[in-house]
């Protein structure tokens, strides 16, 4: 992989890393309901359970879908029963603490397995793979393209979460929090319109 390529990849990765999305969506407002600490590993299981997918694409996974288009339908449909279940879950949810009435933060499993069924996530995973993945070489390619996502996705997702808890000294009264969380998943749902719209 050339350096040049490397760099227009890194810029890639980090766009579509950074920018809302389910998982974004997600921990920012498991930042605010249950803080930093308690998201960490919802933030571990995006990081890793994205760059195994990207992994798993590279390795020819996403060769079954082409193969196959009625996996690609299931999953772009129950990614978004998922998603809306998610957004009922959050417009629900109204307490700061994590051993409170309100529900626990998503945990590593929970995230790490969202990723197969979240829209974005395939992707950023197939636009990696299909573009900025060079076939001669090519395993050592996805293994780079692969580090490179762990690398540059992990800052981004922390930032969001960060944000997330930063808010919890504004969201403190229970009105506020209500309306944040409802705004939350307004803007998930929101995130599903692309797929649903876009031709099968």
């Amino acid at each position: 992989m050339s350096f040049d390529l490397l760099l227009g990849f890194a810029v890639y990765a980090f766009v579509t890393s950074i920018t809302p999305g389910p998982n974004n969506t997600m921990l920012l407002v498991s930042g605010a309901n249950f803080g930093f600490r308690s998201t960490v590993p919802a933030i571990l299981g995006v990081n890793l359970g994205f760059s195994a997918m990207v992994l798993a694409v590279g390795l020819g996974i996403g060769s079954v879908f082409t193969a196959f288009p009625i996996l690609h339908d299931l999953l772009r449909y129950g990614g978004v029963a998922y998603l809306a279940y998610l957004a009922w879950k959050i417009a629900r949810s109204g307490a700061m603490s994590a051993g409170s009435a309100g529900g626990q933060p998503l945990g590593f499993i929970q995230m790490a397995a969202f990723q197969w069924i979240n829209p974005k996530a395939w992707i950023m995973a197939i636009g990696a793979v299909a573009t900025y993945t060079p076939q001669d070489g090519f395993f050592a390619n996805i293994l780079i393209v692969t580090l490179v996502y762990l690398v540059i996705n992990a800052p981004c997702i922390v930032a969001w979460a960060g944000i997330g808890t930063a808010l919890r000294g504004v969201l403190g009264n229970s009105r506020f929090l209500h309306l944040f969380n409802l705004v939350m998943a307004l803007l998930l749902l929101a995130s599903l319109y692309p797929v649903l719209t876009r031709a099968a």
